[in-house]
């Protein structure tokens, strides 16, 4: 019970530090819902070119984004010539791996895609707690038990972060962003050696 407590309020105060650090405060929301847009628009296929870069490994190609109906959305990789190196099916919290390229089919790899391309389609989150400074917002959401900011400036979303004891883990940045599409976004994961770099060609 004891090491519970600890860890209870370990978690409460990094969350909280997390915040502080960065010179917001804390303020009741009336909003209940965090938006996403960029990845909204069923109508629309969104194509990037891409480079992922995972240890000492690069993987370049073409990256589309697909949302299906609601809370669903596909997301394939391929290289230049068409050729697939992963494909992944995402419905509500279901995830399906429709494809995958041997050379990246390692169990560690897979589910660290599997969190970033969630978040990265993920349209709506309930928010748990609303900090501000000048013309900035953060909103504090869960996604599936990991706690996540997402940053915005004049009302617009220019990233999101997962935060673990007050420390960034993961940031995706959103760049260049053109009415409800981030035409550069950044993945950057501070604690491996992973990043992925998205440039919209359409």
């Amino acid at each position: 019970m004891r090491y519970l407590l600890i860890s209870i309020c370990l978690c409460l105060v990094g969350c909280a530090s997390y915040t502080k650090k960065h010179g917001f405060k804390e303020i009741e929301s009336i909003d209940k819902v965090v938006y996403n847009p960029y990845f909204s628009d069923a109508t629309k296929d969104y194509v990037y070119k891409a480079k992922i870069e995972v240890y000492n490994k690069t993987f370049g190609g073409i990256f589309i984004v697909k949302k299906i109906s609601e809370a669903n959305h596909r997301v394939v990789f391929t290289t230049e010539m068409g050729s697939k190196i992963f494909d992944f099916s995402f419905n509500h919290d279901d995830f399906k791996v429709n494809y995958i390229l041997e050379e990246m089919d390692k169990k560690i790899l897979l589910n660290i895609l599997k969190k970033d391309f969630r978040v990265l389609v993920r349209e709506h989150g309930n928010i748990l707690n609303k900090s501000v400074k000048e013309n900035r917002t953060l909103l504090e959401t869960e996604i599936v038990n990991k706690k996540y900011f997402y940053a915005f400036k004049n009302d617009q979303l220019n990233s999101i972060s997962r935060v673990k004891m007050g420390k960034e883990k993961v940031q995706f940045i959103f760049s260049d962003i053109s009415a409800i599409t981030a035409k550069n976004i950044q993945i950057l994961h501070h604690n491996i050696k992973l990043t992925i770099k998205l440039k919209s060609i359409n």
